[in-house]
């Protein structure tokens, strides 16, 4: 009965979204969404709605003022927070210092690791196809490898990073 219920709601709940998406300013697939949860929750507390169809009017409505109460709240950033331009020179030398560390780290990898995760931080951001094409190993691969090499430069950077925090 609950499947019946929920596929017979879909076109109705469709339709309502696209109706109420422009007031809230927000994409009708996901008012759709954040309304099919609510009746999954619903239904899990509570069983099927009586009136399915007119619970389905209100829940949009209400998700609806919902997400415009949200957007009324938010406030966009003047600028990016990480997007520090205004480094100072600690600040700069702390970063060229991680820099060092992982480019010491990468060079202390087993394997043909150092060579993928350089590929990996090439300024030139080349595609996986180039870099299995570079390492004469297949594309498919690339990822499993890449995994793995990550896991061991993790592995090998874990002790400095413990090293450089301080307790208390």
């Amino acid at each position: 009965m609950k499947h019946d219920m929920l596929l017979r709601l879909g076109p109705l709940l469709a339709a309502e979204a696209s109706a109420e998406a422009h007031a809230t300013g927000t994409e009708p697939a996901d008012l759709e969404q954040a309304v099919w949860l609510r009746l999954l929750e619903h239904l899990r507390a509570e069983g099927p709605p009586a009136d399915p169809h007119g619970w389905l009017r209100r829940a949009v409505r209400a998700e609806s003022r919902r997400t415009r109460r949200t957007h009324r709240r938010e406030r966009p950033y003047d600028g990016d927070p990480a997007d520090d331009v205004e480094r100072d020179p600690a600040q700069l030398a702390l970063t060229a210092a991680r820099g060092r560390a992982l480019r010491a780290a990468v060079g202390r990898l087993p394997g043909r690791c150092p060579r993928l995760v350089e590929a990996l931080l090439s300024p030139r951001d080349p595609t996986y196809r180039e870099i299995a094409g570079e390492l004469g190993i297949s594309q498919g691969s690339l990822g499993p490898e890449r995994s793995r090499c990550l896991g061991c430069l993790r592995r090998l950077l874990a002790p400095e990073v413990a090293a450089g925090t301080g307790r208390g």
